[in-house]
């Protein structure tokens, strides 16, 4: 399974708000210390500020912050907000489907069970669970935030 490089970014955009919080968090914090494009990380801050998991400020000395507590914040709702329903497979999508094999498929099948098992290990993970080794996180991100090392380019 892979998942966009969009709910990538919207799951480190969460983690380093978890990390600061409560202060507020700018999108060039983000851009910086990731690496990533400024465009990306507004509009992933706005999606999920509307969807209520980001609280935002406009204006100067503006920013984003959480909009609830990171342990009330399931990982897999997340993924589920950025990604969309998660087709493997073609049929998967009863609308776009046109195998002949559907509801014989043991691929199929085994398919499915694999997503539900990857959703069920999202489910129970926590924006808390992934923001709690704070103190190495934070000095990992230490020299990033400085300007000090060149940012990742591409987000892991």
């Amino acid at each position: 399974m892979k998942l966009t490089a969009y709910s990538n970014y919207a799951l480190r955009s969460l983690q380093l708000a978890a990390l600061k919080s409560p202060d507020l968090i700018r999108v060039d914090d983000v851009v910086q210390v990731h690496g990533l494009a400024r465009a990306h990380i507004v509009k992933i801050v706005h999606e999920l500020g509307r969807a209520g998991y980001l609280e935002t400020q406009r204006g100067r000395g503006g920013g984003f912050r959480l909009a609830k507590p990171a342990k009330d914040v399931i990982i897999g709702d997340v993924v589920r907000l950025t990604e969309g329903p998660l087709d493997l497979v073609e049929c998967f999508n009863p609308a776009s489907n046109t195998c002949p094999l559907i509801g014989i498929c043991k691929l199929s099948h085994a398919l499915q069970k694999a997503t539900r098992a990857f959703m069920a290990v999202l489910d129970d993970l926590t924006l808390a669970d992934i923001a709690a080794n704070r103190g190495e996180l934070l000095a990992r991100i230490a020299p990033l935030e400085e300007g000090i090392v060149a940012p990742m380019r591409k987000a892991r």
